[in-house]
């Protein structure tokens, strides 16, 4: 089961979720972070470092986000990002 990034990223992009991925499946996509599904080991260190709460287990991801779900299917397409970068956007918390 791998995790995905939704809605709340878009904009923020804090990047703090990349430091502690040991599969190094986090790509950058247009304003979003992205989990490529098929290098995604299911680890779960990502979701307490993202800032705004936006990255979720696929089977749980809010029914208004499940577009992401696809949108990270496609996480590959985007630059592979293996370390922390300075965050882009505003990163609060709603």
């Amino acid at each position: 089961m791998p995790h995905i990034v939704t809605q709340p990223c878009e904009g923020c992009i804090s990047t703090a979720c990349v430091d502690v991925c040991p599969a190094t499946c986090f790509h950058r996509g247009n304003g979003i972070l992205l989990i490529d599904p098929q290098e995604c080991i299911d680890c779960g260190l990502c979701v307490e470092k993202c800032p705004v709460s936006a990255i979720f287990p696929d089977s749980e991801v809010p029914n208004k986000w499940a577009s992401y779900i696809d949108l990270n299917e496609e996480a590959a397409a985007f630059p592979k990002i293996t370390k922390q970068e300075t965050p882009i956007g505003k990163c609060l918390k709603e």
